[in-house]
């Protein structure tokens, strides 16, 4: 291990990355557990993939059968142990990293879109949007060709509640405009 960060040996790596995966909120795969232990300047990415695969060897993480790590609850409790061990800041960076990629995670579990093929060669392409409290918003329409559907669902997910906006708007617009009109006096 390089010596320019806080994180000094390969238990200190351990550490870290169980502090990691004891308050990421769902699996991760291999690309984003490596980003957020890149926190410190002395972790290296040979020793990184070398302690992860301890952690999976010594039961503290799981690796599932697509690729997303996991903690325990073996790594849950020496995690909570060994946490003080790390250096301050290097815990407040993660802190601050793991809060945005938290949120990045809730809010792909909140907006969900795909299309698939119909026996009749049209596409059907589903939209779903979420909050803390549940359901907001489920559509389901079809689509005449594969490009279509899959810019469509795309699209969805660049700006659902944008897209949702407009949904209520056009469908309450008829009830205003015909709640101020009035009929005609005779």
């Amino acid at each position: 291990m390089a010596a320019q960060g806080f994180i000094q040996d390969k238990l200190e790596l351990k550490f870290l990355i169980l502090y990691i995966a004891a308050r990421i909120i769902e699996p991760i795969p291999f690309d984003t557990m490596l980003d957020l232990t890149m926190c410190d300047d002395a972790v290296d990415y040979f020793d990184f993939t070398e302690c992860l695969k301890d952690l999976v060897d010594t039961e503290h993480l799981t690796l599932s059968s697509d690729g997303l790590y996991a903690i325990t609850e073996k790594g849950l409790r020496n995690s909570k142990i060994c946490e003080s061990s790390l250096a301050y800041s290097v815990r407040l960076r993660c802190d601050k990293n793991l809060e945005v990629w938290n949120r990045k995670l809730r809010r792909k579990s909140q907006v969900k879109s795909s299309w698939e093929k119909r026996p009749n060669g049209t596409y059907t392409v589903r939209m779903s949007l979420d909050d803390d409290m549940g359901n907001v918003m489920d559509l389901s329409f079809m689509a005449i060709r594969e490009d279509m559907a899959k810019m469509l669902s795309d699209r969805f997910l660049q700006c659902p509640e944008k897209i949702y906006g407009r949904i209520i708007n056009l469908l309450l617009e008829d009830l205003r405009n015909g709640a101020e009109e009035k009929p005609p006096e005779h």
